[in-house]
């Protein structure tokens, strides 16, 4: 037997620490939508210049011309709604090279039955924020309601009326079952919005959410990703959208409520399997926000979008009890995790 001296080993296993050391920054990290792996923060980049570049590019008409008063507002509004859409196909197909349905959530994860009921669920809910969002407005002073005489929907009514060149009188119909028409009007409003809220849904919470969840966390991806989707609308709301007494303002208005509401039509898609829960319920507000807003009002009360509604700061404390409790419920995991 040889008397030399034996190598050392050294049978002790690497700590965390120092496997971290050694870990490729590079590799990517798994995608918490699909599995797949993710490449860092170079698409998330790319994909917000192209949507807002976009957005900026199909606005341009209305800046050039008669801003919201121009017979392009249409179809410019409607079109611009698309370009998260087009963004994140572009950026998953040609860039990620993934699968587009699945990991943008076109195709559900689930089964129809969560999937019809995150549908409900959506009208309901994003029906109650918007319901809240006035009552909470009228606490603070900055709404007020008028639930006996009407007086807000009937000044509305009679001035579509003299419009068409008739009156209330000739509908031959009593005005409570007209306004209680305005709910199934707002429904089917819901419905028809759709279509054109999938086109941001499928960019802002099929695309961009998943991917803050995986880099950023619940908080921070909720933060993020409702201010950027707010200053998205930037090329209409300095215009005068939706916030027409003050659109500097209004955009920082704006990224406070996308903030609120995104954080819903987040967890809406997370949970529901897909983004069509979260279309639904963008295309429920879309009609509700306006709908509610005259069905309710009084018509002695002027509303600034500013101060009132869910819009508003008198409406952001339901936004922000909202966010409060989805945070502390973990409610942003995909389904997929469970």
């Amino acid at each position: 037997m040889s008397d030399e001296p034996r190598p050392q080993v050294d049978d002790a296993q690497p700590n965390d620490a120092q496997i971290a050391d050694t870990r490729d920054d590079s590799v990517p990290m798994p995608d918490p939508q699909t599995g797949r792996a993710s490449t860092g923060w170079r698409p998330i980049v790319i994909y917000c210049l192209i949507a807002f570049g976009l957005a900026w590019l199909v606005s341009l008409p209305l800046w050039l011309g008669d801003g919201l008063a121009s017979p392009l507002f249409l179809v410019c509004s409607v079109t611009m709604m698309l370009t998260p859409t087009i963004s994140a196909v572009i950026v998953t197909k040609f860039i990620e090279h993934r699968p587009v349905l699945v990991t943008l959530g076109i195709k559900p994860r689930v089964g129809a039955g969560r999937t019809i009921g995150f549908l409900a669920l959506a009208l309901l809910v994003i029906w109650a924020v918007v319901l809240l969002g006035l009552v909470s407005s009228a606490i603070f002073g900055t709404y007020a309601f008028d639930l006996v005489g009407l007086s807000g929907f009937r000044q509305v009514l009679d001035s579509q009326l003299q419009a068409a060149g008739t009156s209330a009188d000739s509908l031959n119909m009593p005005i409570r079952l007209l306004w209680a028409l305005q709910f199934a009007t707002v429904a089917v409003g819901a419905v028809i919005n759709t279509l054109p809220a999938a086109g941001e849904e499928i960019g802002w919470r099929g695309y961009l959410f998943p991917r803050l969840l995986d880099r950023l966390g619940p908080g921070l991806a909720v933060l993020v990703s409702g201010v950027i989707w707010g200053l998205w609308h930037a090329p209409l709301i300095l215009l005068g959208y939706n916030y027409p007494s003050n659109p500097v303002l209004g955009l920082v208005a704006m990224c406070v409520f996308t903030t609120g509401i995104g954080a819903i039509l987040a967890w809406l898609a997370q949970r529901g399997g897909s983004i069509w829960p979260a279309a639904l319920g963008h295309g429920a507000l879309n009609a509700a926000a306006g709908g509610f807003m005259i069905i309710f009002a009084d018509a002695d009360f002027t509303v600034d979008t500013l101060s009132g509604t869910i819009l508003g700061w008198g409406g952001w404390p339901v936004l922000v009890v909202a966010v409060v409790v989805l945070l502390v419920c973990r409610a942003f995991r995909p389904v997929s995790a469970r």
